[in-house]
């Protein structure tokens, strides 16, 4: 194999290594999502690539986009509400902090 050829292919595949990282970093961060839809859903991705030859890209788009569809796909709708939920009583519990930490005295 020549060393270009080298070269392409090992570029190909820090592309390909990217795009999975960063689909599984989006996906893990959507609402409800847990580990066991994160190992499903890289799991089928591997899988079609080896099947198809294909990029991760080619297949299923934007990393960030794909992330979203496929945990509405893979977590039911009412843990996912749940997530949210808890994310937002969360995120205001944080705001009250931040905003106590400015009064004089606490």
């Amino acid at each position: 194999m020549a060393k270009k050829d080298r070269t392409t292919d090992a570029a190909a595949e820090k592309d390909r290594e990217k795009w999975m990282a960063r689909f599984q970093v989006r996906l893990a961060m959507q609402p409800g999502v847990d580990r066991a839809v994160v190992l499903q859903a890289v799991k089928e991705v591997t899988a079609h690539c080896a099947e198809t030859g294909e990029h991760p890209r080619a297949a299923f788009g934007d990393p960030d986009a794909y992330a979203v569809r496929t945990a509405e796909r893979l977590v039911p709708a009412d843990r996912a509400a749940r997530a949210r939920r808890q994310n937002a009583l969360v995120d205001g519990v944080e705001s009250v902090l931040e905003k106590a930490k400015g009064i004089t005295g606490l």
